[in-house]
């Protein structure tokens, strides 16, 4: 398939925020969009988004994944950045709307269907550096995807930056797209210095999140990782993940664990890492690299914890085990 994310339906669902009222949901070009060259979100940044997928299974039925998770997310992101609240109600509608139309285009598994609601302030007005944008536009983009790392699930190497953060502290439980583009240059030049595939933010030793992606360390039957605080994405397969390792017995422990810890703990034979995310589902990560040293990190290759708990999530999702937790909307 084309490279993941630059595919999409020639339609999206869209609404606009005026005179204090959504207006009604439309399916539209997705080539459709206006902007004022003063609005909000092009000098203020007013913008936030979601990712979430839609399967396809075996008996050609259709199932969002943990929609009512991902709205949440999408409202609470809104709402720190003063953007008009939204309504979940009709996003939610939005979304099964235009899946629906475009049921038969999600791919077979491994493929999916990803589904990008974005939501700005589309006010012009260049004088409101301070002041929120009292309109906005929420539309609903599909892009039928194959596996985000185009070589297969194989293991990263992750730089460790004591020196930087992803973002701001206050922002960092904000999807919004500035938290992206602030990460971009410090990848970009781990890229080139480490030949590193990306950056584990752990500022003050504090080990957080990738510049798109959630952390997690296994030890054995433990899982670590970040409690959950406004620092980092509280991203919706980490959860996902979580439950399912509860579920298999696993100990889930959501806490602060530095770098010299993670060092430690990676030296041991058997411990896997790995990164969490709607896109990058779980991939594992074989590589530290912490002042110019590289550690690997149990035997340097996907581990088969790694594996179980991915397999385990792919099943749910793709109909091939019980949902026994409600996570599938079936659209169709």
């Amino acid at each position: 398939m084309a490279a993941f994310g630059t595919v999409f339906m020639p339609e999206m669902a869209l609404t606009t925020f005026e005179n204090d009222q959504w207006n009604k949901a439309q399916i539209v070009s997705a080539d459709s969009i206006n902007l004022h060259p003063a609005a909000h979100v092009l000098h203020y940044s007013s913008t936030c988004f979601e990712g979430l997928k839609a399967f396809k299974h075996e008996d050609g039925s259709v199932h969002v994944f943990r929609m009512d998770q991902n709205i949440k997310r999408f409202a609470q992101s809104s709402r720190f950045l003063s953007l008009p609240e939204v309504d979940e109600v009709q996003v939610a509608q939005m979304i099964m709307d235009i899946v629906a139309k475009y049921a038969d285009d999600v791919p077979l598994p491994p493929g999916s269907m990803y589904i990008r609601p974005t939501h700005f302030g589309t006010e012009p007005a260049i004088g409101k550096a301070a002041v929120p944008s009292l309109t906005s536009m929420l539309y609903v983009l599909l892009s039928p995807v194959g596996d985000y790392f185009t070589g297969g699930a194989k293991a990263l190497r992750l730089l460790l930056d004591e020196t930087g953060m992803r973002c701001a502290p206050h922002m960092g439980m904000i999807k919004s797209g500035g938290n992206y583009a602030s990460a971009l240059g410090p990848i970009s030049k781990a890229r080139v210095e480490h030949n590193a595939d990306q950056i584990l933010f752990c500022p003050n030793g504090d080990v957080q999140e990738t510049g798109a992606a959630n952390f997690l360390l296994i030890d054995g039957n433990e899982i670590i990782t970040k409690g959950l605080d406004s620092t980092f994405l509280h991203g919706v397969t980490r959860s996902t993940i979580l439950t399912l390792a509860a579920d298999l017995g696993m100990t889930i422990s959501e806490r602060d664990i530095t770098v010299s810890e993670l060092l430690e703990r990676s030296a041991k034979p058997g411990v896997e890492a790995a990164l969490s995310g709607t896109a990058a589902v779980l991939t594992p990560v074989g590589t530290f690299i912490h002042n110019d040293k590289e550690y690997t990190v149990g035997s340097g290759e996907a581990g088969p914890t790694t594996a179980k708990l991915r397999q385990a999530l792919n099943d749910i999702q793709w109909g091939k085990a019980p949902d026994v937790h409600g996570w599938l909307k079936r659209v169709k």
